[in-house]
């Protein structure tokens, strides 16, 4: 049957009506593979020959990554593009211009058009999204693409652009029933993106070793993490070096250091590191939505979308800097993560925890989570049937100088949000 939405014999959908629309279009949130959607974007003629493309791939980091380079961007004035994935609560977050979420009918446009450019090709809620959104900065004419990959790397929609620039932020054990079970099966689907003879900046201290491998099989012009660019922490700055050039006394930021130190090293090949009292600025006020976001003091209240164990490691490794009292955990999480192992290096910490359920079929049970943590832990572990009651009983129970870190999951963060809009 053909499910194509004909624009012109129906009045014009809302933004809300066609993502209703996209999710019924396609029998799989997932369809791995380019050969569909590479033909509806030959239809669209989507072409980025004239901008700047850096594709950001990697298991954590990679949103902040890519606003770091997106805000050091703006500052030189030039016109920048991100397109990034999932939105926390409003849709339009996927794609901003110059900073910016753009208004919802241009978004409906960009829809029509690949719906009328897609005939009877099939493709999923993300593919769809991610033509619309190369069709919106494609018309703006940015200078820069930042595109950040969904899923993977190799297969991922955004892999049909070539990049200038390619990066891998890190390499984890995440989504391994589409990328594979071992650190080194997932690395080459993330090194998917690289392109031969093209940058590529590695941005993961300890790369498996097939991805070593694959850098060189492509005879990348590549950076790594630890070798070619480095960071260093002090008590009250810390320090970055690349090659020759070192900027020392830098100012401390909410961002992991990791993540700013491979932006850093993606803006020093395109010329474009900015001078170091802007750069300064930009560390002491650059946020992201749901990134160790702090919403609320007296107790002190985060939101952080880390879900898998290599993002609580680094939350554990913050939280310990921040001397607080006692930590208070509010955790939501999907069924495909590895829970048990993402909920550990946190529970090391001791604290008080509140374990809530996710909506869904992909959504966790609390009564999971608890059983998913370790014996002594469930002893100040409590069950509740949603997030918000999780976070009310939370802050009734947290002291002022005590820390609320709430965590596990896009949605996790998104419920939160939305009481405070």
């Amino acid at each position: 049957m053909n499910t194509t939405f004909s624009t012109t014999a129906l009045p014009k959908r809302t933004l809300e009506q066609w993502l209703s629309y996209l999710e019924s279009i396609h029998p799989s949130s997932i369809d791995m593979g380019l050969e569909r959607i590479k033909r509806v974007a030959d239809k669209l003629c989507v072409d980025f020959s004239n901008a700047t493309v850096i594709t950001v791939a990697g298991t954590n980091g990679k949103g902040t990554t890519c606003r770091f380079i997106e805000a050091s961007l703006l500052c030189q004035n030039k016109t920048v593009g991100v397109y990034s994935s999932p939105h926390l609560i409003d849709y339009r977050e996927r794609v901003r211009v110059n900073g910016e979420l753009k208004a919802e009918h241009v978004y409906v446009d960009a829809l029509e058009k690949v719906e009328a450019a897609r005939g009877e090709t099939s493709l999923t809620y993300f593919e769809f999204g991610t033509l619309a959104a190369l069709v919106m900065m494609q018309q703006e004419q940015v200078d820069y693409a930042i595109l950040e990959v969904g899923l993977g790397g190799r297969l991922d929609a955004t892999n049909i652009i070539d990049p200038d620039i390619a990066v891998v932020t890190s390499i984890g054990l995440d989504h391994q029933d589409w990328l594979g079970d071992t650190r080194e099966k997932i690395a080459l689907e993330k090194a998917g993106i690289m392109r031969h003879d093209a940058i590529a900046i590695i941005g993961e201290p300890e790369p498996p070793y097939t991805l070593t491998e694959y850098v060189k099989k492509l005879n990348c012009k590549a950076l790594w993490a630890g070798q070619d660019f480095t960071y260093q922490e002090q008590e009250q700055s810390w320090h970055w070096r690349c090659g020759e050039l070192q900027l020392a006394s830098l100012s401390t930021t909410s961002f992991l250091y990791q993540n700013v130190s491979t932006a850093l090293a993606v803006l020093k090949q395109l010329n474009m590191l900015p001078d170091i009292d802007e750069l300064n600025r930009i560390l002491e006020t650059v946020t992201l939505p749901g990134r160790r976001q702090r919403i609320a003091t007296q107790p002190d209240i985060y939101l952080d979308v880390g879900h898998n164990p290599q993002a609580s490691q680094a939350m554990k490794d913050w939280l310990k800097s921040l001397q607080t009292e006692r930590i208070h955990f509010v955790v939501g999480m999907l069924k495909d993560k590895a829970v048990a192992d993402t909920l550990l290096p946190l529970a090391a910490l001791g604290g008080c925890w509140y374990c809530a359920s996710l909506p869904g079929p992909r959504g966790t049970e609390a009564e999971t989570l608890y059983s998913a943590l370790p014996r002594d832990a469930r002893n100040n572990a409590k069950c509740f049937d949603n997030v918000t009651d999780a976070l009310t009983s939370a802050m009734e129970k947290a002291q002022p100088k005590e820390t609320i870190l709430v965590f596990g999951s896009f949605l996790t963060v998104a419920d939160v949000l939305a009481l405070q809009s």
